[in-house]
């Protein structure tokens, strides 16, 4: 059974999250406390993390910055603002979606079950294969051990960083729009969610490009979407 770690002040809106969770036969654990609930996420095993950001004493944005340090456990933020910072900031920080109140907890459930079965899947394909590795000029991807180089020099990525660096790295020449890069690594819809792709090209280019001005790697077609070059 997952076991979601749901970090949210507002125990009404907590425990209505916990009640569709456990109707779908998630283990469901809840902190109120920002400080409390970072402690948890970092010292038990939890499938998902389902995040706040407004948080008494320590700040979702803390938190998801804190996790990634040390783990790649799919994190869904939950916030009631709408602006795009916010968001931005949050995906920058290592957040794999983003989610504006007020949702339907059924909805809530959707995106739960899509980060899961999409990180699970890389990691079942991550213990079965063996040296799928490949290089695309001063690029190295190793896809089993998700591990990939930058001109000979190793570089953390998150996981559905690595994961559209790889599948973009995979398909060269190929221009995909944001609304097929978001299904293809979220497995969701795109509506409203544009920002998430943007932010973590955004986030690549910054780790793979010498210059983020002039990407050598992954282009911009304007009103289309990106392309990698070779």
């Amino acid at each position: 059974m997952s076991r979601v770690l749901i970090i949210e002040d507002e125990l009404a809106i907590a425990e209505l999250e916990k009640d569709y969770l456990e109707l779908s036969d998630f283990e469901v654990v809840i902190e109120e406390n920002g400080v409390k609930g970072c402690e948890r996420a970092l010292a038990e095993d939890f499938d998902i993390f389902v995040l706040d950001l407004m948080l008494p004493d320590m700040d979702g944005f803390e938190i998801c910055r804190r996790i990634r340090q040390v783990k790649n456990t799919p994190i869904l933020m939950v916030s009631a603002k709408k602006e795009d910072i916010d968001k931005i900031r949050g995906l920058g920080l290592g957040a794999d979606d983003y989610i504006t109140k007020p949702f339907s907890p059924s909805e809530l459930v959707a995106r739960v079950k899509a980060h899961l079965a999409r990180y699970d899947r890389l990691v079942g394909s991550n213990q079965q294969t063996q040296g799928d590795t490949f290089q695309i000029r001063d690029i190295k991807i190793d896809k089993s051990a998700r591990r990939v180089w930058i001109r000979g020099e190793e570089t953390q990525f998150t996981t559905k960083e690595f994961e559209l660096l790889a599948f973009l790295a995979e398909h060269p020449n190929h221009v995909f729009s944001k609304q097929e890069l978001f299904k293809e690594i979220w497995d969701m819809d795109s509506v409203g969610d544009i920002a998430t792709v943007t932010v973590h090209i955004k986030k690549i280019r910054e780790k793979i490009e010498l210059n983020t001005n002039k990407p050598q790697y992954i282009e911009t077609i304007w009103g289309v979407g990106y392309r990698f070059k070779v």
